[in-house]
């Protein structure tokens, strides 16, 4: 089946949203644009009007319908992050005591910049032991403002 593609002008650039009938299947950042197909699905207006909520500082929690694939151990990384707390940031290693696998903290950050929701599951919220920002898919800018956002000092 054919994903619906919608293009979402956020504050920090181009978002791409992927999405089935029934779930978003992928996020983009740093999309260059190019030919949506029809945006009239639900899950994608969802899905932008809860972004809009989000960078507006309205919403701390995302509920949208995410096609989580991947192996078990991403699929529990990937569900970790969801419950770091809004405005909070953990350590790669911290998040790997947090699934009980203390000694994985290098796979939890391969895991992390595999994240195929950033920003709906909130991997900006990972950072290194030593409080430094570590690396980020979308780039460290896009990483800072995020974290800003939430702190609410955007």
């Amino acid at each position: 089946m054919v994903d619906n593609i919608c293009f979402y002008s956020s504050p920090i650039g181009l978002l791409e949203i992927h999405a089935s009938e029934t779930h978003l299947t992928k996020l983009l950042l740093n999309s260059k644009g190019g030919v949506a197909d029809v945006v009239s699905t639900g899950v994608l207006t969802n899905c932008m009007t809860q972004l809009d909520e989000y960078f507006a500082g309205r919403r701390k929690l995302f509920d949208l319908p995410l096609q989580l694939e991947g192996t078990a151990f991403q699929r529990q990384v990937w569900t970790a992050l969801q419950s770091i707390p809004y405005g909070q940031t953990i350590s790669y290693k911290q998040l790997a005591i947090k699934i009980t696998n203390p000694k994985a903290y290098r796979a939890v950050g391969t895991v992390n910049g595999h994240n195929p929701f950033p920003i709906l599951i909130p991997c900006h919220r990972v950072v290194n032991a030593n409080g430094g920002l570590g690396g980020y898919t979308g780039g460290l800018h896009i990483k800072q403002y995020l974290l800003r956002l939430e702190s609410g000092k955007s």
